[in-house]
C-alpha cells in the first residue's frame, strides 16, 4: 500500500515540473538578426527568436520610450523587417508561448537595430600610417563635416561582417581618435567607422571608406633591385624585382609609404629564390624615389614581412636627341629637349623680333626729324622780302618746296642770289 503511494506522489510531481518548467523564468529566449543587425536604408534583416522550449507562439516587440508595444506576433520564429526606414532604428525583444496558455515568459534580452546611411559618411585615416611594425601603436581618426557627436568603430571580422571595436563622443565637428595597439595579428585588418548624433542613437551615417591596416615584421625581409641598376635615363622601361628565399606567395611594392601594387610570385630567379616582377613602364621623373617591398601569405593579407632595404631609384636624362615633331605636342618630354628650355627659346625669340621692330621704329623717327630742321632752315635763310610771289608764280613755287622737301637748292636761276 505505502509503495504504491509514494510511486504515485513521485509521478504527480514529477508532472507538475513538466508542466510548469516552460514559464519559469530561466527559460528566457533569445533575439538575432541576420545578416547583421547593422542594415542600410532600404534593405531588410531578419530578426529570430530563440527559446530551448517548444513555444508554438512568438511575439516581436520594440521599445517606445518606456512602452513596450507588441509588432508582430508568428507561429514561426522568424520576423522581417523591411525595406528599413529611420523608423525601424530601435530596441527590439521577443518571447514564446503554448497556445492553451495565457501566460507568457520572460523577454529576451533588447537588440538594437541600427539604420544607416541617414547621414553622409565620414572621413577615415590612419595616423602615422596603414603599416605598422608588431608591437607599435596606430591611430585611427574619424571625422565629419557635420556636427555630429558621436563615433562607432567596426572591424571587419573573419565571417565577413564588421564588428563594433569602440564609439566615442566629441563636441561636433571634432575628430574622433581610436588607438589601436600594441599591434598584434588580431588588430590587423579592415577598419571603417561611422558618426552619428547622441539623442539618436540608432540611425547613422552611411560607412566610411574602408581603412587596410596592416601589421609588419612577423618574417624575414625580402631583397629589391632594379633590372639593369638603379639609374635610369628616360625613356628607359623600369622593372624591379623582389624576391625572398621564403616560400612568399605574394609581394606589394611601395614607394615612400604609398602603395604602389601586389603580385602573386611569378616563380624562381637565377639563385632559385620566389620573385616578382613589378614592371613601371618607360622611367619619368616621376619614378624617382625610395622603394620597398613586402612578402606575405594570401592566407594572412594583414600580416606582411619586414620591409627590404631601400632601393633609391634614380631616373635622369634622355635616351634620344630629337627634337620634338610639330604634329604631337605632347612629345617635348620623350625627346631630347626639354620643355623649359623650348620656351625660353621662344622668350628669347619674342625679345630679338621686339628689339629689331623697336630699333627700325626709331631710326626712321630720326630721319624724318634730321629731315625736317633742315626744310625749317631753308626756309628762314631766304630773304624775306624775296618771299613773296604772286598768284602767278604760284604753281612754280609748289615745284621749289618739292625739291626742297627731298634735299639742298639746285641753284635755279629763278631765285636770287644772296
Amino acid at each position: 500500500m505505502w509503495p504504491t503511494l509514494l510511486s504515485l506522489l513521485s509521478l504527480g510531481f514529477c508532472v507538475s515540473l513538466r508542466i510548469w518548467a516552460p514559464v519559469g523564468e530561466y527559460d528566457k529566449p533569445s533575439l538575432s538578426a541576420w545578416p547583421s543587425p547593422v542594415v542600410p536604408l532600404g534593405q531588410t534583416v531578419t530578426l529570430r527568436c530563440h527559446s530551448s522550449s517548444p513555444f508554438t507562439v512568438f511575439r516581436l516587440f520594440k521599445r517606445d520610450g518606456t512602452s513596450l508595444p507588441k509588432l508582430q506576433e508568428h507561429q514561426l520564429n522568424t520576423f522581417t523587417l523591411g525595406p528599413v526606414t529611420r523608423e525601424h532604428a530601435g530596441s527590439y525583444t521577443c518571447t514564446g508561448t503554448y497556445t492553451s496558455r495565457a501566460v507568457w515568459p520572460t523577454h529576451s534580452d533588447p537588440l538594437q537595430i541600427v539604420v544607416t546611411g541617414v547621414f553622409t559618411k565620414p572621413d577615415i585615416s590612419a595616423h602615422p600610417g596603414p603599416i605598422v611594425r608588431a608591437g607599435e601603436n596606430v591611430t585611427i581618426r574619424c571625422h565629419s563635416p557635420l556636427l555630429l557627436d558621436k563615433f562607432m568603430l567596426h572591424q571587419k571580422g573573419s565571417n565577413g561582417h564588421f564588428q563594433r571595436r569602440g564609439e566615442t563622443f566629441t563636441g561636433g565637428r571634432a575628430p574622433a581618435d581610436f588607438s589601436i595597439g600594441p599591434m598584434t595579428l588580431a588588430s590587423a585588418g579592415t577598419y571603417r567607422c561611422y558618426s552619428s548624433l547622441s539623442r539618436s542613437p540608432y540611425e547613422w551615417s552611411a560607412p566610411s571608406d574602408p581603412v587596410d591596416i596592416v601589421i609588419t615584421g612577423l618574417s624575414k625581409k625580402p631583397s629589391l633591385s632594379a633590372q639593369g641598376g638603379p639609374v635610369v635615363r628616360s625613356g628607359e622601361n623600369v622593372t624591379l624585382l623582389c624576391s625572398s628565399e621564403r616560400a612568399f606567395d605574394q609581394f606589394h611594392l611601395l614607394r615612400e609609404g604609398e602603395k604602389l601594387g601586389r603580385l602573386l610570385a611569378g616563380g624562381r630567379g637565377p639563385r632559385g629564390a620566389l620573385q616578382a616582377e613589378f614592371p613601371l613602364g618607360p622611367g619619368t621623373p616621376a619614378h624617382s624615389g625610395v622603394y620597398r617591398c613586402y612578402g606575405s601569405f594570401t592566407r594572412s593579407p594583414y600580416a606582411w614581412s619586414d620591409p627590404s632595404d631601400p632601393l633609391l631609384l634614380s631616373v635622369t636624362g634622355s635616351t634620344t636627341t630629337t627634337y620634338p615633331s610639330t604634329m604631337d605636342p605632347h612629345t617635348t618630354e620623350e625627346a631630347g629637349l626639354p620643355q623649359e628650355h623650348s620656351s625660353m627659346l621662344y622668350v628669347v625669340l619674342g625679345l630679338v623680333i621686339a628689339f629689331t621692330s623697336t630699333s627700325f621704329i626709331l631710326t626712321s623717327l630720326v630721319c624724318h626729324w634730321c629731315s625736317t630742321q633742315n626744310h625749317v632752315a631753308i626756309i628762314e635763310g631766304e630773304p624775306r622780302e624775296d618771299r613773296t610771289v604772286n598768284s602767278e608764280d604760284s604753281a612754280a613755287e609748289d615745284v621749289i618746296y618739292t625739291h626742297l622737301d627731298l634735299g639742298p637748292p639746285l641753284g635755279d636761276s629763278s631765285l636770287p642770289l644772296p
